[in-house]
């Protein structure tokens, strides 16, 4: 069966990420968090202090970056680690939600992680989620997926993510910056957020995980079988 390309995209706390970890697990993808990518990115300016007004301050900072993702064999799950240090706890924080989508809106930065994303993903046989996948990362990806959901059930999602992690948000806080995020993620001149036109709508307002994976796992159970179907009539038509 031919490997393909699933990018997920959509807004903040729509459950992209758990979903297309759990997609990859069950297809035996790799898994690309590129919200993390950006995340780390944003972490690492605010521990330097680096101007995002400043091109020179950002092309300088981006060139001392390493971003790494490492299999922890306790949890199973892959980890954020950046110039060598495991941030995977440090990334999901508010203040850093507070400052990755004006990161992420930086030119040189969307440049610099949409490279090291397409080399990562260049054998396919990956699930990837972010904001621009479909896009601009592999707009030739053979199944993309759009993810919604209304405000307040994504604040409520993101709220319980925190108080997981021991970190205790106002409701209306978390709100405000889901807007915010919005509007810059959206408004942005290097590759906005929007719908790719042959992407597939998912509005997860009153959808259960689960219910997720099997939607994206259908449709690229169908994907595979069409390209599988054309790849037989090409090697029948070779043997005529």
């Amino acid at each position: 069966m031919p490997k393909i390309v699933i990018a997920i995209d959509g807004y903040s706390s729509c459950g992209k990420s758990t979903t297309a970890k759990a997609v990859a697990a069950r297809l035996g993808y790799g898994y690309i968090d590129t919200g993390a990518m950006y995340r780390a990115v944003s972490l690492f300016f605010i521990q330097e202090r680096v101007l995002l007004s400043s091109q020179r301050d950002v092309v300088l900072a981006l060139e001392r970056i390493h971003i790494a993702f490492k299999h922890n064999s306790r949890t199973g799950k892959n980890e954020t680690c950046l110039n060598g240090l495991n941030v995977e706890e440090e990334i999901r924080k508010m203040y850093i939600s507070n400052i990755v989508s004006e990161v992420s809106a930086i030119p040189e930065v969307r440049w610099a992680l949409v490279a090291q994303q397409q080399k990562m993903g260049r054998r396919r046989g990956v699930v990837m989620d972010g904001r621009d996948i479909g896009t601009k990362v592999f707009p030739d990806a053979e199944v993309k997926v759009f993810m919604t959901a209304d405000t307040y059930t994504r604040a409520r999602r993101r709220q319980q993510e925190l108080l997981e992690k021991g970190e205790m948000v106002n409701l209306e806080e978390i709100i405000q910056n889901l807007e915010k995020r919005d509007l810059i993620d959206t408004t942005r001149a290097e590759s906005p957020l929007v719908q790719a036109p042959d992407a597939e709508l998912l509005d997860t307002s009153h959808m259960a995980i689960e219910e997720q994976v099997d939607w994206v796992i259908e449709l690229a159970d169908r994907k595979m079988a069409e390209l599988h179907r054309i790849s037989d009539r090409k090697k029948v038509k070779s043997e005529d």
